[in-house]
């Protein structure tokens, strides 16, 4: 009997927040240079390489919003690494100049708090123009920030052609952030005809207290798989059966540790390390694809939505 095949997407939320550093965001956040050494998006992307498979990058442009150059020099290289470039947003680091522009109030700036869907397509509209203006080529998917977002996400997504939405997660849902989330790891239907691929989760056992616990398959692992002893680097053994489509999550500043001040440093290439060993293990049970190879997947019928779901 053959062996169903099995698809990961390795997913990369590749960010400049300001509370993640002091300064030079792009620089420390983004390719991960440090004083005492770098772990960033190129370390990402040649670890990819070392297995002959490519990362999703989803980029936020909204951070650092006015640097233009220096985020023209990521989805430069990225593009030219061969990498899969995708949309991220956090529009509540834009600046209140970027709604005024535009002709909106300054808030609400979380996009899960978004009134109407002229909010949430003028933030998809604009940074997915930018982003294709770029890379040349249009965006497939999108994930919102955070994983905040609501169903005035998904009708701009629907009127503005991208098929794919990352968004789905019961830990953002439980946390608040999100209100429609499934509890499903395989991809399904919105309504509106938008394919969701939801982030790989797992419910935890959290005694008997509320509200219900939720972990995603990420890198470095979340903090109850290091609590029962770092399984397998990053807890697998919990995700059986193992999903026939897994997303993985990990940040452009995933191999990197954290300082007193919740920023993100350098210290030596322990995550680094501990991703290479990752993505050796993904490799052995799942073939690693792309946004566009998932299309494709799903319109030959080697993906099929498991069910649909309304957005009212």
């Amino acid at each position: 009997m053959t062996t169903p095949s099995r698809y990961a997407l390795l997913t990369v939320d590749t960010e400049a927040l300001p509370r993640r550093a002091s300064q030079h965001h792009i620089q420390r956040l983004v390719w991960g240079q440090h004083e005492r050494g770098t772990a960033g998006i190129r370390e990402i992307t040649a670890i990819g390489s070392e297995f002959s498979v490519e990362h999703v990058f989803f980029l936020d442009l909204c951070a650092e919003y006015d640097n233009e150059q220096a985020w023209g020099d990521v989805v430069t290289w990225l593009a030219q690494a061969g990498q899969d470039i995708q949309l991220h947003t956090h529009p509540e680091v834009l600046p209140k100049s970027f709604w005024q522009a535009h002709g909106m109030r300054p808030s609400p700036r979380q996009m899960n708090r978004f009134a109407d869907s002229a909010r949430a397509e003028l933030v998809i509209r604009h940074f997915s123009e930018r982003l294709s203006g770029l890379t040349g080529k249009p965006v497939l998917a999108y994930r919102a920030g955070s994983f905040r977002w609501n169903a005035h996400t998904l009708r701009a997504l629907q009127a503005l052609g991208i098929p794919l939405s990352f968004n789905n997660s019961m830990r953002a849902r439980v946390e608040g952030r999100c209100s429609l989330s499934q509890r499903s790891n395989h991809p399904f239907m919105w309504s509106n005809g938008v394919v969701e691929v939801p982030v790989t989760e797992r419910r935890v056992f959290n005694g008997f207290r509320q509200p219900e616990r939720w972990v995603s398959l990420a890198h470095p692992p979340a903090r109850s798989f290091r609590r029962l002893g770092n399984l397998n680097v990053l807890g697998w053994p919990l995700f059986t059966p193992k999903p026939p489509v897994a997303v993985f999550l990990l940040h452009s500043w995933s191999l990197l540790e954290r300082d007193e001040n919740g920023h993100a440093v350098y210290r030596n290439d322990a995550l680094l390390e501990a991703y290479r060993r990752t993505v050796a293990r993904i490799v052995k049970d799942y073939d690693v694809i792309t946004t566009s190879e998932f299309l494709d997947l799903l319109a030959r019928g080697k993906i099929t939505p498991s069910h649909t779901v309304g957005l009212e």
